[in-house]
């Protein structure tokens, strides 16, 4: 059972020292009770008194890393059940099913499709995260499929079968990557603890008959030794699945359940309706699922559940941004024409697209404002003349061009006069409002 606050508090050093962040180490303790610190933020915390906290310090959902290299996925860890109450941690994964009775040419299709899989969307790049190989009935064609896959891409895998020897024949050629198992249910619970343990790989406890029999069988893996734990609840229909997901994820965090505090899979695959195979998906990703198997990743599919994802674990208080500089739109030369905004990503996203839409070269002269869009960034005092000022002159933007026009985005149309004033030997030109005009406008520019 977790420690309360008090409890934590008692174990430590007590010197009120605030180098944790915190005034008072009654606050921090109480802090680390709700998951809202880390122990490691104590400089004075005893080695005893860091090995009775663990389990008080450690966040309610359990952090589980499938795979190795940089193709690792790392799961859970999260601490709040609403974005906007902090911030999840880590995202969802989504992964790809192949069958291993399938034939070779879609195999090869499949996991390729999944290892080339990406997108840029606002300087981030997205793409899926696993395969999942499923065992019909050859143990040995099994193995054959994961080597084959192994081969192809360096992705986390998932090997799924209820069989511990077909299981075991597998991993022999791909437990050096710590596969995800899957699956121990309340027939092979021991051989797939002993399996999983054996091999250093993370493993999924499976048992659909009701979230009380899974917290069963999720306690009795733990305590044969398996501390990295996915928990699979099984439903047959999305309303159960959603109803055990949202159960899970309450009792991890209000009730510091810990026999439930795992990160979760789930199967919406639907191979009679695609669409609704998405949907489910969808609301896997807001509540909560922690992996997420698909059926196939076809880019109408895939995209807009990544771009879902991107955007539910976009930490709502750090705000997307790009690096200070000038950007090249283009070829531009020394007669094109100059513009200055922003660092939210959002920003530059779209106004550099809009300038390429309008063909014509141009500087683009990104600004530090701490991440925040033109308007925001104008009203907290981090785009205003002075800063302006300062950036245009130390930037080097005026050794690139022989012109003095510097266009500046057209709702913050009030600082024309004082940006003058600060920078005296500069043409201050109010551009559009909405990036949408930029083509046109620009096209002006360059008749």
């Amino acid at each position: 059972m977790a420690l309360t606050g008090l409890d934590i508090y008692k174990k430590l050093p007590q010197t009120n020292c605030g180098e944790c962040g915190v005034p008072t180490c009654l606050a921090f303790a109480m802090k680390l009770a709700g998951g809202q610190a880390e122990l490691t933020a104590c400089p004075h915390v005893s080695e005893e008194a860091i090995v009775e906290l663990e389990e008080a310090s450690a966040p309610p959902v359990r952090i589980v890393t499938v795979g190795k290299g940089d193709r690792e996925f790392k799961v859970g860890g999260e601490t709040v059940l609403y974005r906007h109450e902090k911030t999840f941690v880590n995202e969802c994964g989504f992964g790809v099913l192949i069958k291993a009775d399938s034939d070779d040419g879609e195999i090869k299709a499949k996991a390729k499709q999944a290892n080339e899989l990406s997108f840029d969307r606002v300087g981030q790049t997205l793409r899926a995260d696993l395969i999942a190989i499923k065992a019909v009935s050859d143990g040995a064609r099994f193995a054959e499929v994961v080597k084959k896959v192994s081969g192809i891409t360096d992705m986390p895998l998932v090997l799924i079968s209820d069989d511990v020897d077909v299981i075991k024949g597998a991993l022999e050629c791909v437990a050096d990557k710590r596969p995800l198992i899957c699956a121990a249910t309340k027939d092979n619970y021991e051989a797939m603890a002993n399996l999983a343990k054996e091999k250093g790989c993370p493993l999924v406890v499976s048992e659909p008959s009701g979230l009380d029999a899974l917290a069963e069988l999720a306690e009795k893996v733990a305590a044969l030794g398996i501390k990295d734990i996915i928990l699979d609840p099984g439903a047959d229909n999305g309303k159960d699945t959603l109803k055990n997901l949202t159960f899970i994820r309450r009792a991890a965090l209000r009730q510091k359940f810990r026999p439930l505090g795992y990160p979760v899979i789930t199967w919406p695959s639907n191979e009679e309706d695609e669409m609704m195979e998405a949907v489910l998906a969808s609301v896997h990703v807001a509540k909560y699922g922690g992996i997420i198997i698909l059926n196939d990743l076809e880019p109408w599919k895939i995209l807009p559940l990544l771009v879902l994802r991107q955007n539910i674990y976009t930490d709502p208080q750090r705000p997307l941004t790009v690096e200070q500089g000038i950007y090249e739109i283009g070829s531009p030369n020394e007669n094109s024409p100059v513009l200055v905004t922003t660092n939210f990503s959002l920003t530059y996203f779209i106004v550099s697209s809009e300038v390429e839409t309008s063909k014509v070269p141009a500087w683009l002269c990104i600004m530090d404002s701490e991440g925040l869009s033109v308007l925001t960034a104008w009203a907290a005092g981090k785009f205003v003349p002075e800063r302006i000022a300062s950036f245009i002159g130390k930037c080097g933007i005026s050794d690139k061009v022989k012109h003095s026009k510097l266009v500046i985005p057209g709702f913050v149309a009030q600082i024309k006069g004082e940006l003058e004033e600060e920078l005296p030997d500069w043409n201050i030109i109010v551009g559009p409002r909405e990036a949408t005009d930029i083509p046109a406008y620009l096209k002006k520019w360059s008749a």
